[in-house]
């Protein structure tokens, strides 16, 4: 396939490759520095903070996908990729993508607990519960993708190989595929994507409400608990809503340079700036870096 990605013109390129590289060291070094503070900080041994080294692991690995292919071809000629690495890029970014959407979840839930439920918070979400939930989080991502990625691959591409976005992507592929049967295999790609997105969106939804219930109900003594979900609704808000309109608002050529903008944002923006987000609205974690500095 050929990828037709952002302007061709050299000095757009070089300065669109700089900015790609900058974000993805800032991507990689923040998310590693959560997972690293997570790790050896016994102050953040806690299922909150278990959950958010998994959030820094699944980022890396998120952005990994797509950001070294986009920084190879922007001084690249021919911006192309073999049938079998597009495939593999849909695999892994939506697998990626869908463990991400139920790890959110996981942590909605975590807090849930620890605001309307403190004193069997400990007992309800143990350690065994955290890996469970993590383990559930990496399996659906996975299964969900191989489905995927296999209805995918099945589909027939017998016109035009180009492919009118940064990287390999599922709507953008099924534009190019000459099946009869397409709109059949688009209903059952984003049905079995949307059964991982709605869900986790919806339980992480229901979670907050009963967070908000719980702290309307009890007072000013509970803003303080309710403070912790800040960072975490602001993830859920970006991630959830860029990808959101980049796959449920109708694609047109018209809209090429928002939809190019939507997808750095969910796929390359997002991962880093969780890291950011997660270590300016959390006292623990700052305290965590300047213990470890």
């Amino acid at each position: 396939f050929l990828l037709l990605g952002f302007s061709s013109a050299y000095r757009a390129q070089v300065t669109l490759c700089l900015c790609f590289l900058l974000i993805y060291l800032a991507t990689v070094l923040g998310n590693l520095l959560i997972v690293t503070l997570v790790w050896l900080d016994a102050h953040l041994h806690s299922p909150m903070y278990f959950f958010l080294g998994h959030l820094s692991f699944l980022d890396i690995c998120y952005s990994s996908v797509t950001l070294p292919k986009i920084l190879g071809d922007s001084f690249s000629p021919q911006k192309t990729i073999s049938f079998v690495g597009c495939i593999m890029q849909i695999y892994f970014f939506l697998c990626f993508g869908g463990s991400e959407c139920m790890l959110l979840a996981a942590m909605a839930y975590d807090r849930y607990l620890a605001i309307c439920h403190p004193l069997h918070y400990p007992a309800l979400m143990s350690k065994k519960m955290c890996h469970c939930l993590v383990a559930i989080s990496w399996l659906s991502g996975s299964f969900s993708s191989l489905i995927q990625a296999f209805l995918t691959a099945r589909l027939p591409f017998c016109g035009s190989n180009k492919i009118d976005h940064l990287f390999c992507e599922m709507p953008f592929l099924l534009k190019a595929s000459c099946s009869p049967n397409a709109p059949l295999n688009k209903a059952a790609l984003y049905a079995s994507a949307g059964t991982i997105a709605m869900g986790s969106y919806l339980l992480t939804l229901v979670s907050y409400v009963h967070i908000i219930g719980a702290v309307l109900q009890k007072g000013a003594g509970m803003q303080r608990a309710f403070a912790t979900c800040t960072s975490h609704l602001t993830v859920v808000s970006l991630f959830f809503g860029t990808g959101a309109v980049a796959y449920l608002v109708p694609h047109s050529s018209a809209s090429k340079e928002m939809d190019e903008v939507l997808a750095l944002l969910y796929s390359v923006v997002t991962p880093m700036l969780n890291p950011i987000i997660y270590s300016l609205r959390n006292s623990e974690v700052k305290g965590a870096i300047r213990k470890a500095l």
